[in-house]
């Protein structure tokens, strides 16, 4: 099963929309920077404006944040494009016969929550300005990571 990255790529977008305000945004030209194709950026801009965290007009290269980048958490970001997915699933077909197959769904199932918990916490204390500031410092410096 392929993992997604709209979430990272929702992340990219954003980003690409405050650095570039005052160029040319369309789809297009975003997806370059995110390496896929213009739908794929559509759709999460889609997303994005239904969360209220970005403003597009149609038919209009000129997406912005629809608030202060500091206001903006990486939380709002995976919730708009997520919709609080479970960062991990339990089999749910296991041997109930089996001590471990018996057991192991409620007690991943306890773990994992706190795991998400915590990493959802993590998250919404970071802004996507944070974000913002890190490319533009490791960019000026020469940092390729």
């Amino acid at each position: 099963m392929a993992i997604s990255t709209r979430y990272s790529d929702a992340i990219h977008i954003m980003a690409f929309i405050y650095i570039y305000q005052n160029t040319k945004l369309s789809s297009e030209n975003i997806a370059k920077s995110v390496m896929t194709s213009p739908v794929v950026v559509r759709r999460i801009m889609s997303a994005l404006q239904k969360a209220a965290l970005i403003k597009t007009t149609h038919g209009s290269p000129n997406p912005v944040l629809a608030k202060d980048a500091a206001n903006i958490t990486l939380l709002d970001i995976y919730l708009a494009v997520e919709n609080d997915k479970p960062l991990f699933t339990v089999d749910h077909k296991t041997n109930p016969q089996c001590i471990v197959g018996s057991q192991i769904q409620g007690i991943l199932t306890q773990h994992y929550h706190e795991v998400q918990s915590a990493a959802l916490g993590r998250l919404e204390r970071i802004t996507l300005q944070d974000i913002i500031d890190e490319i533009i410092t490791n960019y000026k410096s020469g940092k390729d990571d």
